[in-house]
């Protein structure tokens, strides 16, 4: 038990350390998403909805082929998703000590529930879509971490740093007055916390209730390691006395001790420290009194009509009117927010590969990736867009791109990058400063890092008036976002133009459809000196504070 707490330690704090690391600058330039490349459930759905391999995922593959020959060693040592219930479990529930004794019991149909939810989710892949972002185990801890740990405890320690700052005189900290901390924000928290609500309340139950009951990731490692060859073993000098069977947090030890489930162990071995006989090892080695616990051969036929089920609601969906169609084809019905990150792959393929896990929004430095709602239908439901009137775009960061861990955002170079175009800004001249009020403005002008805003004479008005030349604009957004004009903006980013493309070059793309996305060499100069030397930072400072 010691040995798992100080592994499951070693992995939750190296998972919280590369997702701090997913930030701009990008100190590494691969592995920040390395656990969200181990879940299988990321694995088995990508993969099938994609329809393609994804080399990136094969860390996923090494842990179904290691649980194989260890169990399910990846769900008691290594997730952090089940490292982060052990904790609530111990915070919410602190006197409880677990024991299937004082548990009501639950329907036997419970059991199954998972590997119900499991097929069907495979079911919608097959057809295209992708679930996965509901139940992943690794998508929705990353969310959680970097969604809402992360805001909170940046707020709260830029509250403490205003605090602070009232003693740097005092004590003679002149560093103290020129460090702050970023606060990112995003929508859709409520879902999140919903979520995870439901998860850490099932600690008032029993432990580990969502690993037992829920888990797909689990119960797709279920599957694979029915028989594992290191396994629980019990030798003749089992007495019976039912200690390891009340104590199992996983419920993986028959009424008869002799007896275990070995696709629901987890391989915590707290069997193995309350036996009082110590009759119960973890070996290679079989013993003669060793038996396997009942499987769940007998609901095979459920299982298949999850498979139907779970196809059926995908084709329905591919009908929805919210469903993009080809690129080419007339009728599209596309929601004017729907601005993808720059190296987005089409739409459909995006969508299959998306898994939601919040990893580009959190490394993104401008907060202007969100999680988008139902506006694009329940399928795009927190898919990642950028909002302008929050952030611009940063032409010279390709951080979003670099963390994607399934390749629905292409990995460019920042040279490449700068050529994958978003959309394309579009003047609203009824709440334009200079086209409706006739009053001198320049802010679009003057911000546009491709020069794409040109103030021109127009008929009828005293000042000059801006033009959009949409073969310079990228739609990064600085536009927008500096815009003066109060609710929506006077010149705003919309989808239209964007380049999205499966493979190739975009700059190759962008030149062949006429484009010229040069950046303005005063704009990247402006750019690159914003990176200062403050005293104590060799090169820049730490990802998530600005100077």
């Amino acid at each position: 038990m010691r040995f798992q707490r100080v592994i499951q330690a070693v992995m939750l704090g190296m998972f919280l350390c590369l997702l701090y690391l997913a930030a701009y600058p990008l100190v590494l330039p691969m592995g920040t998403e390395l656990f969200l490349r181990m879940d299988p459930l990321v694995l088995a759905g990508t993969v099938l909805s994609a329809r393609t391999v994804i080399a990136a995922l094969l860390p996923a593959v090494m842990v179904i082929g290691l649980s194989v020959i260890l169990g399910r060693f990846f769900c008691s040592h290594i997730c952090p998703m089940g490292t982060t219930i052990d904790l609530a479990d111990r915070l919410l529930c602190p006197e409880k000590e677990f024991s299937t004794k004082s548990l009501p019991a639950l329907p036997a149909w419970v059991r199954i529930v998972k590997y119900l939810v499991l097929f069907f989710i495979l079911g919608s892949a097959l057809m295209g879509i992708s679930l996965v972002f509901l139940a992943s185990p690794l998508s929705l801890i990353t969310r959680l971490y970097g969604l809402i740990i992360v805001p909170v405890g940046s707020l709260l320690a830029s509250m403490g740093l205003n605090l602070l700052r009232g003693a740097a005189d005092l004590f003679g900290i002149s560093l103290l007055p020129y460090i702050s901390i970023d606060v990112p924000r995003y929508a859709l928290q409520w879902l999140v916390i919903g979520i995870f609500i439901a998860v850490f309340g099932c600690a008032v139950y029993s432990p580990r209730f969502w690993c037992r009951n829920i888990c797909l990731a689990g119960a797709l490692l279920a599957l694979c390691a029915r028989k594992p060859l290191l396994r629980r073993r019990v030798d003749e000098r089992c007495i019976n006395c039912g200690v390891c069977r009340d104590l199992c947090p996983m419920e993986a030890i028959d009424e008869d001790p002799l007896r275990t489930r070995h696709q629901e162990c987890i391989a915590c071995l707290r069997c193995v420290k309350v036996c009082p006989v110590e009759a119960v090892t973890f070996t290679y080695r079989g013993r003669k009194r060793e038996r396997i616990g009942y499987g769940f051969s007998r609901d095979r036929r459920k299982l298949v009509y999850a498979v139907v089920l779970g196809a059926c609601t995908a084709l329905v969906s591919l009908t929805g009117l919210s469903r993009l169609k080809g690129p080419d084809e007339p009728g599209q019905i596309v929601p004017s927010g729907l601005i993808r990150p720059p190296g987005a792959l089409p739409e459909p393929d995006f969508l299959a590969r998306c898994i939601r896990c919040g990893q580009c929004m959190k490394a993104c430095p401008t907060n202007t990736l969100q999680p988008i709602s139902l506006a694009a239908g329940f399928t795009a439901l927190a898919s990642p867009v950028i909002t302008p009137a929050r952030g611009p775009c940063e032409p010279l960061c390709n951080v979003c791109t670099q963390v994607c861990p399934t390749g629905a955002i292409r990995a460019l170079s920042v040279s490449e990058k700068i050529w994958a175009r978003v959309g394309t800004a579009v003047i609203l001249r009824h709440k334009c400063i200079a086209w409706e009020h006739d009053r001198e403005c320049l802010i679009c002008d003057e911000v546009c890092p491709f020069d794409a805003v040109s103030l021109k004479r127009a008929e009828g008005l005293s000042v000059s008036v801006p033009f959009v030349d949409e073969n310079r604009c990228n739609g990064c957004g600085y536009c927008e976002y500096y815009c003066p004009v109060t609710g929506r903006k006077a010149i705003v980013v919309e989808p239209m133009n964007a380049l999205r493309l499966e493979s190739g070059s975009f700059r190759d793309a962008a030149i062949e459809q006429g484009f010229s996305f040069e950046m303005r060499q005063t704009s990247q100069e402006d750019r690159q000196g914003q990176e200062m030397h403050l005293p104590g930072f060799e090169d820049s400072l730490p990802p998530g504070f600005t100077q």
